[in-house]
């Protein structure tokens, strides 16, 4: 993004693919997710935010989901779904740390890893993200917040989570840009909101109550 130029919304499409990886028990999990592309680390930890954008996820990956219900091992999955994903700016980061949590659970339980039901076996997907422009552009810090309103929560999704991590980014696109045109104040009250706490329309309505409180709306 050029941060000179007016700020440009885009959205996306994604397709989801099976990877024709599958775990059933702890060793396998850790092992996969070792070298499965950066695509399905991201999947499965973070569709649930768009599949279900109005409200908000009791557990925020696939990963703890599934080591809860199909391997009954609830400390482990505790301690996946408490992953702090605003903490990551790499799926690199993020992967480790999941693997950290699993290898450290293997070492700290000797006895044999439990296997899933048949059936239940953990199936790894990833996604293929293919980026549209909206057509919507905002020329200028009060423009924007007029525009914000109208996006789509899959708009809001891209600029605020998925440019930021998938992209290695410090920051969200939002934030960079107001940044970038002297709303220094702003853009790193926008940069302290939590999206993973918040379903993606209170997300929206955070962002624009911050563009009021600043005087830019």
């Amino acid at each position: 993004m050029n941060l000179q130029q007016p700020f440009r919304f885009f959205t996306e499409r994604r397709l989801v693919e099976l990877t024709g990886l599958k775990a059933r028990n702890l060793p396998e999990l850790a092992t996969i997710l070792r070298t499965i592309p950066g695509s399905a680390v991201f999947y499965h930890t973070h569709h649930e935010f768009l599949s279900h954008h109005f409200e908000k996820p009791l557990v925020y990956n696939d990963f703890a989901v599934w080591v809860s219900e199909a391997l009954q091992e609830d400390l482990l999955a505790e301690k996946l779904a408490a992953v702090d994903l605003l903490a990551f700016t790499t799926i690199r980061e993020l992967r480790e740390a999941l693997l950290a949590l699993i290898v450290a659970h293997l070492k700290e339980c000797p006895r044999t890893p439990r296997e899933c039901p048949p059936g239940d076996e953990f199936y790894f997907c990833k996604s293929k993200s293919f980026i549209i422009p909206t057509g919507i552009v905002a020329q200028d810090p009060a423009d924007f917040f007029a525009k914000l309103a109208g996006i789509t929560t899959i708009s809001l999704y891209f600029h605020f989570l998925e440019a930021r991590l998938r992209l290695g980014r410090p920051t969200n696109d939002f934030s960079q840009w107001l940044l970038s045109r002297g709303q220094a104040q702003l853009a790193a009250a926008i940069n302290r909101l939590d999206p993973y706490t918040r379903t993606l329309h209170e997300l929206k309505a955070d962002l624009i109550n911050l563009g009021s409180k600043f005087g830019v709306c």
